[in-house]
């Protein structure tokens, strides 16, 4: 039996020596509605049952670089998270809510330098000095191209922002994790375990090459990223999977990057129950999945959980489904006894088997990545994209056939119609929210706005920083769209070629 032991490299085993036993995995609950003013409710009511971090969701026009009154984002203002188009949003969207004792994580990708920037702001005029600043940005722009769709610029440019919000946090935002480099989206997309963790670890090793090329210390960056993984239903493989992830990451950080930090060897990450696993059908089934799927996490030794909520297959979360989604992870914390025991299953014979398994899988994934120029080149030429359509497929035709059992909807089914409370959308929020954006760029010195817009085409047409600019735009009352376009009209759009 392997005689590695948790906090010990490659950190199989867990990050830290006792795990859970002196600090619990950070509990979080993903939410944003139609307007930052009811965000704002449900974070504070989540921090009243007990989360101990935000999860903040965008709309899709703020995920895309669009304000709420661009014809662009007519019909989607507000539909899968809050609009956020203007420093007043932001601060809105955190009133009452002290940033200096809070973490926040948000799921922004294209977008994320913005964002970022408006939250310095909101913390300024709160007091709190970015050197007290706590949370994460996603700012994972390669699984876009991958999975998700939420790019702008093409991918040199959008590497580049990526390296310079390093550059930039490393010496100003000290306790902020700068990417959260992402598989989440990859195995929604339809992707195996393996080769989740392989296109994961693909792309973080794409975004540490780009950041010493451009002259970073990897021992000094390399110590705020952080990674987001999925978690399914077939338990002992996510556990094996997380396990294989710390392992991997911290011999990809040593042997091929030199790093030497204990830190900068420490795979962090954040895991969410599976979205795609959420059947509309018997929806309490899936208080069940859920409860699986964190218990997979937790033993895989998660530092963050999002548990998702019974009713998301049908629409925004209830504030009874999002307090059960957190009681799941407060039972499993409070009552389950796992937390007693740093990585109970390590000496599993299955458990370890699947663990070598998955990098063995993983591994060979990366090599054939390496081959063809690493992760830039292979999502360029659609490879990544269609392994993961074929993966998806194969998963499709099983379930189809029935040889893949999904309770409730292929198997032990009921014709009996379900009654649930569903939130849904607030149409004269989002007319709102709209004139609240129009107003705003009314009331504001639209000179002082263009001569700062027309500062940050000229720095991003230099090597400069762009993050002490764009934070400049924000002070001065640019939105982010308009800062979005500034960047569209030097670096272009990305148009797949395959």
């Amino acid at each position: 039996m392997n005689q590695e032991k948790a906090g010990q490299f490659p950190f199989t085993r867990g990050i830290y020596s006792n795990m859970y036993k002196d600090r619990l995995w950070t509990m979080r609950q993903y939410a944003g509605f139609t307007t930052a003013e009811k965000s704002n409710k449900r974070y504070r009511y989540l921090l009243d049952q007990g989360v101990t971090g935000l999860s903040v969701a965008f709309d899709l026009p703020t995920q895309i670089g669009y304000d709420s009154d661009h014809a662009m984002a007519l019909g989607e203002v507000g539909k899968v998270g809050v609009p956020i188009s203007t420093s007043e949003d932001m601060i809105r969207l955190f009133k009452d809510i002290p940033l200096e004792s809070v973490s926040t994580s948000m799921t922004i990708n294209a977008t994320a330098a913005i964002l970022l920037a408006l939250y310095i702001i909101t913390g300024e005029k709160q007091g709190v000095s970015t050197q007290n600043l706590k949370g994460t940005i996603q700012n994972d722009i390669l699984k876009e191209y991958i999975a998700r769709g939420t790019y702008i610029y093409p991918p040199e440019p959008s590497m580049r922002i990526v390296t310079d919000i390093f550059d930039f946090c490393s010496n100003h935002v000290p306790n902020w994790n700068t990417i959260s480099i992402s598989g989440y989206h990859i195995r929604e997309a339809g992707s195996t375990a393996a080769q989740e963790l392989a296109f994961t670890l693909a792309d973080g090793i794409a975004y540490v090459q780009a950041a010493i090329d451009k002259g970073l210390d990897v021992n000094r960056f390399g110590k705020r990223l952080s990674f987001f993984f999925n978690s399914h239903n077939d338990f002992l493989t996510e556990v094996a999977k997380f396990r294989a992830a710390r392992r991997m990451w911290a011999h990809i950080m040593k042997d091929r990057f030199g790093a030497t930090e204990e830190k900068a060897l420490m795979c962090r990450f954040h895991t969410q129950t599976g979205g795609s696993t959420l059947a509309a059908h018997q929806i309490d089934n899936n208080v069940v999945r859920t409860t699986v799927q964190a218990m997979s996490a937790v033993l895989g030794g998660t530092q963050s959980l999002h548990t998702n909520s019974r009713d998301e297959a049908l629409a925004l979360p209830s504030d009874d489904a999002v307090k059960l989604a957190l009681r799941t992870q407060q039972i499993i914390a409070n009552e389950s006894g796992i937390t007693e025991h740093p990585d109970p299953f390590g000496g599993s014979y299955v458990v370890e088997g699947l663990t070598d398994q998955l990098e063995t899988e993983a591994k060979a994934i990366i090599a054939d990545i390496d081959k063809m120029g690493g992760a830039v080149v292979a999502i360029e030429k659609g490879w990544v994209q269609s392994k993961i359509a074929r993966s998806a497929y194969e998963y499709q035709a099983q379930v189809d056939s029935g040889d893949q059992v999904i309770v409730g909807v292929n198997k032990y089914t009921s014709d009996e119609m379900e009654e649930t409370d569903l939130l849904s959308i607030d149409s004269s929020a989002v007319e709102d929210q709209i004139k609240r954006v129009t107003d705003f760029k009314t009331k504001r010195n639209n000179d002082h706005v263009q001569n700062r817009l027309n500062g940050l085409k000229t720095a991003a047409d230099t090597a400069e920083n762009l993050m002490p600019v764009i934070i400049e735009c924000v002070k001065h009352d640019c939105t982010l769209g308009e800062i979005s376009d500034s960047l569209r009209s030097v670096f272009g759009e990305y148009i797949p070629n395959f």
